[in-house]
C-alpha cells in the first residue's frame, strides 16, 4: 500500500523547509508554500542556482501566516508582522512579470547582511491569478511552475543505487524539495504514471515532470555546491524531450488536508510524458 511519509512546505522560495505531520492543501498547494521569495532590488527572485546560501536560512510561519521568522548560522534571527495590504511592486520570476507585497527594510536590512547581496522579501499578493501549465492546469505561489512536487521514496533510492555504482554518495531527499514523499511504491517513477491521485480527503491531478537543475547540486545542510551529482548520474537515465527529470508536478483538484501515513490512492493511471532508459 503507498502512502505518504513525508511533507513538507517550503515558506520562502529557496529557503529551507518545515517538515510537517500534516498539513491543509490550498489550490496553490500545501498551505504557506512558497508564499515569500527573496529578490534582488529590481525585483528579481534570488534562488540556490546563484545564491546557495539561502539554503541555510529556516523560516518559520505561525499557522494563520501572520507572522514570519528567518534564522541563519552567525546572523541570529529577523520577525516581521506579514504585511497582505501593503504597496505592490514589480517582480519577477523566470522572466514573467509578477507584483508582490514588499515586506519591509528589517528584513531586507537582514537578507542583504545574510546573503551578501541587497535583497528584499515580498509576499504572495490575495489577487495573485498566476495560472501554471501542463496536463492539468493550476495555480501556484513563487514555486517553480507547479502546486505540488511529488516524488517516490523508491526513485531516490533507484537514484542512489546508481550513486553508489559510480562511486558516489548517497542524496537526502531534500536535495530534491519535494512537498510530497510516497512509500510503498515498488516501482522507481510510479509518480510518472499517477495522473489522478486522493490523499487524505484531497484529489490531485498530474500537471508535468520535474524538470531538474542546479539547485540540486547544492548540499542543503552546507548551503554550499557540492559536484555534478544528481545531474550527471540522472542525466544518463532519465533524460527526455524538456530535459532531465525526477519527480512530478501536480495541481489542486479539490482542497483539504494530508497527513504523514495516508493512504495514497490513484484513481487513474497514464503512460509516462517521456520514454526513458529503463532502470
Amino acid at each position: 500500500m503507498a502512502t505518504v511519509v513525508e511533507l513538507t512546505y517550503y515558506p520562502v522560495k529557496g529557503c529551507a523547509g518545515i517538515s510537517a505531520s500534516e498539513a491543509v492543501v490550498t489550490p496553490a498547494g500545501l498551505a504557506h508554500d512558497r508564499s515569500f521569495m527573496v529578490v534582488s532590488e529590481e525585483g528579481v527572485f534570488r534562488t540556490q542556482r546563484r545564491d546557495p546560501t539561502l539554503a541555510l536560512i529556516q523560516p518559520g510561519v505561525d499557522s494563520a501566516g501572520e507572522r514570519l521568522t528567518l534564522r541563519a548560522p552567525d546572523h541570529g534571527e529577523v520577525a516581521v508582522d506579514v504585511d497582505i495590504t501593503g504597496v505592490r511592486r514589480p517582480v519577477e520570476l523566470f522572466g514573467k512579470p509578477y507584483r508582490g507585497i514588499d515586506q519591509g527594510d528589517t528584513v531586507a536590512r537582514w537578507l542583504t547582511e545574510t546573503l551578501g547581496v541587497p535583497s528584499r522579501l515580498v509576499r504572495v499578493p490575495p489577487e495573485h491569478d498566476r495560472v501554471t501549465d501542463g496536463r492539468t492546469p493550476g495555480t501556484a505561489g513563487w514555486a517553480d511552475s507547479g502546486a505540488l512536487h511529488v516524488l517516490s521514496r523508491s526513485s531516490l533510492d533507484l537514484l542512489n543505487g546508481k550513486l553508489a555504482e559510480r562511486g558516489a554518495e548517497p542524496l537526502a531527499m531534500n536535495r530534491f524539495r519535494p512537498n510530497i514523499v510516497i512509500g510503498g511504491w515498488d516501482v522507481p517513477h510510479t509518480e510518472d504514471r499517477a495522473h489522478r491521485m486522493r490523499i487524505g480527503d484531497t484529489e490531485l491531478a498530474y500537471a508535468k515532470l520535474a524538470i531538474r537543475c542546479a539547485v540540486t547540486l547544492v548540499d542543503q545542510e552546507r548551503g554550499a555546491k557540492a559536484g555534478p551529482e544528481p545531474i550527471r548520474t540522472l542525466a544518463a537515465y532519465r533524460r527526455g524531450a524538456v530535459g532531465t527529470v525526477f519527480g512530478a508536478k501536480f495541481s489542486v483538484l479539490r482542497q483539504g488536508k494530508v497527513a504523514v501515513g495516508d493512504e495514497v490512492d490513484v484513481t487513474a493511471w497514464g503512460e509516462a510524458e517521456t520514454p526513458f532508459t529503463q532502470p
